[in-house]
């Protein structure tokens, strides 16, 4: 018998996985499972690029607006809470669909990837953290990658908080992150997926989409919506939100306006590299090209596929 089926969207920011997500939850009775960190967080809806009220009454959303902004939320709560999420849609007898680009969401998900409690060590992230900011963070990745080069790869210098992660999880443990994921897959998943991995052909034209898109949301509101979050105390997932901390720059009076509206874009457009580096190294991925191929082409290739699986629920 075969198991329940998760479609799976993924992809840099700005090509169209709403989009596409909305057109396929229409057409198979789909419900949305939002794989994005900053969308879970409340009132950050202009620059996480939330579907509207009115899309998500076309097309029921999950895991969007669950948070204050100062609560922290792990990967193992995404997997346990979109996990459940799922299990409620199929029991409706409704096809799931998550959605985002958080690529350490999805992987988790589709992997089944348990996560055990272990305890921290709070003196050893003291002091990671203060040889993080003496010795910057490509001194802290490269220790990283001395034991455990895999990790180290898919994380970037400026990612603070999984770089010390990973040195504390091999402080207390003496086994490398790498090895614990590894070991946290002997359980098969429950589910199917259907990774579908939306990416451009003409890197350009994706930088250039990402910058009209940014400037849409100055257009709609975002240093009005930045300001609602400019001082107050934000969880370390918040704190990282593009879109919000150029602005605070800007509050702050060390960036004029033109400056933060350019990091912005220049954050998004670094952003987009290291989710196509991330998504890219996962072989289960059906990659569309939007601009080759067109988001409406790319729906009819997916329900194809589907209808020929047996998996195509028509409304």
């Amino acid at each position: 018998m075969a198991k329940p089926l998760i479609i799976v969207i993924a992809g840099p920011t700005a090509t169209g996985k709403t989009k596409l997500s909305l057109m396929l939850g229409k057409n198979i009775d789909g419900e949305i499972i939002s794989a994005d960190s900053m969308q879970l967080y409340r009132g950050m809806d202009i620059g996480t690029a939330k579907a509207s009220e009115q899309e998500r009454e076309a097309v029921k959303h999950h895991l969007i607006d669950v948070l204050d902004a100062d609560e922290d939320f792990s990967v193992a709560q995404y997997v346990k809470a979109a996990s459940e999420c799922a299990d409620d849609i199929i029991a409706r007898r409704k096809t799931p669909i998550a959605v985002g680009g958080t690529g350490l969401y999805l992987s988790s998900l589709m992997d089944n990837t348990s996560f055990t409690e272990m305890t921290g060590d709070e003196e050893f992230c003291k002091q990671a953290q203060a040889e993080y900011e003496e010795r910057g963070g490509a001194y802290m990745l490269e220790k990283l990658r001395k034991i455990d080069a895999l990790a180290a790869e898919k994380l970037h210098e400026n990612d603070k908080k999984r770089i010390i992660r990973a040195l504390e999880i091999f402080h207390i443990s003496g086994m490398t992150p790498t090895q614990q994921n590894e070991r946290s897959k002997q359980n098969p998943s429950p589910y199917d997926f259907y990774p579908v991995l939306l990416t451009y052909h003409d890197r350009q034209l994706l930088y250039k989409r990402i910058d009209e898109r940014v400037d849409e949301m100055m257009e709609n509101g975002l240093l009005e919506e930045a300001k609602l979050f400019y001082g107050r105390k934000l969880s370390r997932t918040a704190v990282q939100a593009i879109g919000y901390k150029e602005l605070f720059a800007y509050f702050d009076g060390t960036a004029s306006l033109d400056e933060a509206v350019e990091n912005i874009k220049k954050g998004s457009r670094h952003l987009a590299k290291r989710q196509l580096t991330w998504f890219n190294r996962d072989s289960r991925y059906k990659r569309f090209e939007v601009d080759i191929e067109g988001i409406e082409c790319i729906e009819d290739k997916i329900l194809s596929d589907l209808r020929e699986q047996g998996r195509y629920n028509l409304k």
